[in-house]
């Protein structure tokens, strides 16, 4: 027979019980992940993490669509410091080809602001880039399994040494990479491979091993680049835009967005002795024809300037000793028509529309 407890620890003793009923339940009722289900962290307030509850099919969220957009002048591509470290991110509508570390980010940042000002959603397919413009899109390929995905850049990050972008956490669930950073390769889907459709082709691996091999120039990059990270670029050519904005960047409108096309079969050459550029199939509008390249880039970025929206769809092309000024793809006659009279209102100009085949 066990010895009489003192009078106090008679009365508190229901108290204790209880306590440790409590505790006791708690450590037997930890959750088990479900077969099959995408690892998770536990919760904890001084971490990420996915939410607790993860909404159900999200490998079959759709990857991000390209959309020409312009870039915007300043906010999220004005120079920066972060932890030390200066970042000069680029404003020109450039390929980039990456190699290094990718992460994700989750229920931390949830529907809190991103550097583009709008709401992070870690169920979209977005990503943070130090130096990327903003907005643009990428693909990231996870190189151990082959996967790869398409995501929009909207925020800026991440500031960690080796690691060149931080994904979504739908975009590192359908890469497999939720466990941990991860090496991957990173391409800029830039103005041209939007308007020619080439971004929907699987060549991207011939950019990524030029890259590798060094046949790339250089880009615009932090001034201090992470350290681990590859990063290879190609200039831009006489057809990629100088782009600017107003600071909220607005979509193009739907009458304006050029619908994607195949490459044309006699495609116009780009200044400098450049290789050749495709011009793709369907309606242009042309707004000026130069005999020197100078005056036909002068009056593009001209038009930039002046109308933030027409910037993406701008390309020069070279043909014979012209250089053309022209707008487009559109799918159609009509469309070509519709823009051209905005146009028409907005510059006090008489476009031409053009078709190529």
């Amino acid at each position: 027979m066990l010895p009489a407890l003192p009078a106090a620890w008679r009365r508190a003793s229901p108290v204790w019980l209880a306590a440790l009923a409590i505790l006791g339940g708690c450590a037997s009722r930890a959750p088990l992940p479900s077969p099959g289900s995408p690892p998770s962290r536990a919760p904890a307030s001084d971490r990420d993490g996915p939410e607790a509850q993860v909404p159900p099919n999200l490998m079959q969220v759709p990857d991000a669509e390209p959309r020409l957009e312009p870039i915007r002048k300043g906010g999220p591509n004005k120079p920066y410091e972060a932890l030390g470290q200066r970042y000069e991110p680029m404003t020109q509508d450039a390929p980039l080809a990456e190699r290094g570390l990718a992460s994700w980010y989750g229920r931390k940042f949830h529907g809190r602001p991103t550097s583009s000002g709008e709401l992070y959603n870690m169920y979209a397919m977005t990503a943070a880039h130090a130096t990327m413009p903003i907005p643009s899109y990428a693909r990231v390929r996870n190189p151990a399994n082959g996967r790869e995905v398409i995501v929009r850049i909207n925020d800026r990050g991440p500031f960690h040494p080796g690691r060149i972008v931080d994904l979504s956490y739908t975009a590192a669930l359908k890469l497999d990479i939720l466990r941990g950073v991860t090496p991957v390769e990173v391409e800029r889907i830039t103005y041209e491979d939007i308007r020619t459709g080439a971004w929907q082709r699987r060549d991207e691996g011939l950019r990524l091993a030029q890259a590798r091999d060094g046949r790339s120039g250089a880009t615009p990059a932090p001034v201090a680049p992470p350290f681990g990270a590859t990063t290879a670029a190609v200039p831009p050519s006489a057809t990629s835009a100088t782009t600017t904005a107003t600071t909220t960047a607005p979509l193009l409108p739907q009458d304006l967005t050029p619908t994607p096309a195949a490459e044309a079969q006699t495609p116009p050459i780009a200044e400098g002795g450049a290789a050749p550029r495709a011009a793709s199939r369907g309606f242009w509008v042309q707004l000026g024809a130069f005999s020197r390249m100078d005056g036909a880039e002068a009056f593009r970025q001209r038009l930039s300037q002046e109308l933030d929206w027409l910037s993406p769809l701008l390309a020069i092309f070279k043909e014979a000793q012209t250089h053309r000024l022209q707008a487009g793809p559109y799918a159609s006659r009509e469309d070509a028509r519709s823009a051209a009279e905005r146009m028409r209102q907005a510059l006090a100009l008489t476009p031409m529309i053009v078709e190529r085949r």
